[in-house]
């Protein structure tokens, strides 16, 4: 699959000026690496993907929804053992149910000074999720077709570390807002996924 790339994934960015944020930020850090699934499975034979409530925290993601994923470890081979090892850790599905399709385009995030390497998989077989207690608040299980629908594209009012009170891009799915760099990671997997279908 070709990837869409940075220009599908700002049209879900939180500030106009994301690019230019991300670039000065780089240039002043070294990111660390981390990696995150979507992670495609059937549920009464209607395609599903997994997301996750993160436990509050003092962190910069303290609280948001966001794929299964973390950072990546000295004995990752590469970005992909990072995401299947984290999406084990942190929602309990063993590494042989989860079939990578392909890799979505890098990217960064500076608040937590990480840069993001997403994956797209499909497991075959219904999935039994186990939430990691000290990382996951709760697990959403969320229909493809919610994401596919263009009626769940919607705005937000938040305060991000960039901005207080403004308008924001976001997916509303199962009654959650999705925003930030994985709702840019899903606008993304979305437009793949919608050129793989018209093919």
């Amino acid at each position: 699959m070709p990837r869409p790339g940075f220009e599908v994934q700002n049209k879900m960015a939180a500030v106009e000026r994301l690019e230019e944020i991300q670039r000065t930020t780089l240039e002043k850090n070294t990111p660390r690496y981390a990696a995150v699934m979507m992670l495609i499975y059937p549920v009464n034979d209607i395609a599903h993907f997994v997301l996750i409530e993160r436990m509050e925290s003092k962190g910069a993601h303290s609280g948001q929804i966001a794929f299964p994923g973390g950072r990546k470890e000295p004995e990752d081979i590469d970005d992909s053992m990072t995401a299947i090892r984290e999406t084990h850790e942190e929602v309990g599905i063993v590494p042989e149910l989860q079939e990578i399709i392909t890799a979505g385009t890098p990217i960064y995030i500076p608040p937590s000074n990480y840069m993001v390497a997403p994956f797209l998989a499909f497991a075959k077989a219904e999935l039994q999720f186990i939430p990691q207690p000290s990382e996951v608040k709760s697990i959403l299980e969320v229909p493809l077709h919610e994401l596919m629908d263009a009626n769940n594209i919607q705005e937000h009012i938040l305060s991000t570390s960039y901005a207080t009170n403004i308008t924001v891009p976001c997916y509303k799915l199962q009654n959650h807002i999705v925003w930030g760099a994985t709702a840019m990671m899903l606008a993304e997997f979305k437009t793949m996924l919608e050129e793989g279908l018209s093919l």
